[in-house]
């Protein structure tokens, strides 16, 4: 059939990449925008070449269908284009049966002028058909990759903006599908919206055609065309639900996929890879088998269409051969409307594609109308002018004070509000609450860029991007840090040493080549690696949450006294329980219950505050019982002693 390749021209090919940006630690909140006014300066014709759009705009994120509706109304000139190819390609096709009737006609009236002419329309018809065919494949074809790479640009802008938050809220499989196969669905049906318009155009224009050429058989095509159009109808809401299904039977066989491979190496050593193995495969079973039940539905769909076409040209034919006996019709109407009916499979063909290209596209929109419509709590514009502010920093919610130029470092038992603490410390944080301060300027009242530059945060497992090692430590910074003094400072020369070893034709370790999340790196590695590009980075402000917490004790004690050398003379803060950290400090504060509950040096606070003693040397609850009874006993010898004295 000709233009057969028009269906789903891209959803086999053409595939994108997307790359989710990774920065500080951001979290975020759900969040409804109203509906968001037209920008029409997206309704151009937008041309491969011209990617990546300046501004891929701001989405209709209240729903996935209307998710949908956004992105082919901004596409709009890029749709009309379609549908006006894809008329002249249907249009053409359709006409052929009408050529070859008028032929056969001529042939029976032995009419040489009229089966010139004939021969000419045809040649026209055939014209554009080619025509059509060509440029409605090109044009679906951008079209299905300008709404892919728009969608795809929205989800980066969107990750670059939440940070490491986006994995919190949403979880990193869904995150994974939403990036990959979903944003293939989505560029599927939207551009599919303009060749199922032009198919069911040129049905509507055969039907009344057919009306005025030959009534008598014309009433049966009327009547026989919109059954056939809409017979799956009942079908559909089944099909959908059971591809929903699908979908979210494959949405969790990827998350146990990714968190398997994120947490391999954890696997291994506790001999746990069975476990994931056996639970992985049951996953995939179930996703076998609801694609199969999914199938089946389609596949049903599927012979409805092809049988009730068959039944209305059985019809036609039935009806035509009785016609054409008695005299009301001509052998070559005949042959025109068996042909068009015929002929009109093709058009009626993209009903079916369109049902299925919803029913596949409506749960991928609304997951990524879900992931985009995540907003942060505070505006990343700020309220007042962009600066760096410099002084003390200061947190009114718990109290805790960092002088500026100092190394405080902050215990809390608990982890988890360590973490949120430090997320607090570098501004528009997640949770609302009052902002923390700068030199007295309030961190959330700055625009997000340069809070950040003022106050750096490396949260508990920060991310190695791949790459080279050049590459990883080529981040803003203030200069006055090298590469190699924060190498150094980092304790990474056995990094180095093992980077040069993985790589082929690296002599210089800068050139060596990071794996994804530098995966083949320890865990220890990593984090020094991770510390090392925090150093350079310089900012004012560096907040550290457990930078050693997976190095030995001696490598901690050398990056103790590195951090403390090259952060001299600058705000560090650093959450952690490490008695060799602790020791450098300036100053300690402990964190109890969301408070700051006592502040000193290390040695003091050891010997004087039972609850930073417990924290730090890790006490049990009995064995800090068991010291408070025998502080209190020596209290009361004491006692006793001085009234025996008295």
């Amino acid at each position: 059939m000709a233009g057969s390749r028009l269906i789903r021209p891209a959803h086999r090919k053409n595939r994108l990449k997307f790359t989710t940006l990774r920065r500080e630690p951001f979290t975020a909140c759900w969040h409804i925008p109203p509906p968001p006014l037209p920008d029409t300066s997206h309704w151009d014709v937008m041309q491969i070449q011209d990617l990546p759009y300046s501004d891929p705009g701001v989405p209709d994120t209240r729903s996935g269908p209307r998710f949908l509706w956004w992105l082919w109304r901004n596409q709009l000139g890029g749709q009309l284009k379609s549908l006006t190819w894809g008329l002249l390609h249907f249009v053409s096709v359709s006409a052929l049966p009408f050529c070859v009737g008028l032929a056969v006609q001529a042939v029976a009236d032995r009419s040489g002028t009229r089966l010139a002419l004939t021969g000419g329309l045809m040649l026209l018809c055939g014209t554009g058909v080619a025509l059509g065919d060509t440029f409605l494949h090109r044009a679906a074809v951008t079209n299905w990759i300008t709404a892919a790479a728009r969608v795809q640009q929205l989800l980066a802008r969107k990750a670059s903006q939440l940070g490491s938050a986006l994995t919190r809220r949403v979880a990193a499989g869904e995150v994974v599908a939403v990036s990959t196969g979903d944003v293939e669905k989505i560029g599927w049906f939207v551009e599919a919206i303009s060749r199922f318009t032009a198919a069911a155009l040129t049905v509507v224009v055969v039907g009344v055609g057919l009306l005025v050429y030959q009534p008598a058989l014309g009433v049966v095509v009327a009547i026989g065309l919109p059954i056939v159009a809409v017979s799956v109808l009942p079908l559909l809401p089944r099909a959908t639900r059971r591809a929903d299904v699908q979908r979210e039977k494959a949405g969790r066989a990827t998350e146990l996929a990714s968190d398997t491979v994120a947490g391999l190496r954890v696997l291994r050593g506790i001999g746990g890879e069975e476990l994931f193995l056996d639970r992985y495969r049951r996953a995939s079973q179930e996703v076998r088998h609801a694609a199969v039940h999914s199938a089946r539905m389609w596949s049903l769909i599927s012979a409805i269409q092809v049988l009730l076409p068959g039944l209305l040209l059985i019809a036609v034919v039935w009806h035509g051969i009785h016609l054409a006996r008695q005299g009301r019709i001509t052998v070559g109407e005949l042959v025109t409307v068996y042909s068009a009916v015929m002929v009109l499979n093709y058009p009626l063909r993209h009903f079916e594609e369109i049902a299925m290209a919803y029913s596949f596209s409506r749960p991928s929109a609304k997951r990524a109308a879900r992931v985009l419509s995540l907003e942060r709590p505070t505006a990343t514009d700020g309220t007042r002018a962009a600066e760096v502010p410099t002084g003390d920093l200061y947190d009114p919610e718990t109290k805790l004070l960092a002088p500026a130029g100092r190394l405080t470092a902050v215990v809390c038992g608990d982890p988890d509000a360590a973490g949120r603490l430090a997320e607090r410390l570098g501004g528009h944080p997640a949770e609302p609450g009052r902002s923390v301060l700068l030199g007295g300027v309030a961190l959330d009242e700055l625009p997000l860029d340069s809070a950040r530059t003022a106050v750096l945060v490396q949260d508990k497992d920060p991310v190695l991007l791949s790459g080279t090692l050049r590459q990883l430590l080529d981040v803003p910074a203030s200069a006055a840090v090298p590469a190699e003094e924060a190498l150094a400072a980092a304790q990474c020369a056995d990094v180095l040493d093992a980077l040069v070893q993985g790589s082929v034709d690296a002599a210089d370790p800068m050139d060596a080549r990071i794996t994804e999340r530098g995966r083949s790196l320890s865990g220890g590695q990593r984090q020094r690696l991770a510390l090392a590009r925090s150093l350079v980075t310089d900012p004012e402000v560096l907040v550290l949450d457990e930078p050693t917490s997976a190095v030995d004790s001696h490598t901690e004690a050398r990056i103790a006294d590195g951090l403390q050398r090259l952060r001299s003379g600058r705000t560090t803060v650093v959450f952690t329980s490490s008695p060799l950290l602790l020791d450098r400090a300036d100053r300690v504060a402990l964190v109890h219950e969301g408070e700051v509950v006592t502040v000193g040096v290390h040695r003091d606070l050891v010997d004087s505050e039972p609850r930073y003693r417990a924290v730090v040397t890790r006490e049990t609850d009995e064995e800090l019982a068991a010291t408070d009874e025998e502080v209190l006993l020596d209290t009361f010898q004491e006692l006793e002693e001085i009234e025996e004295s008295a």
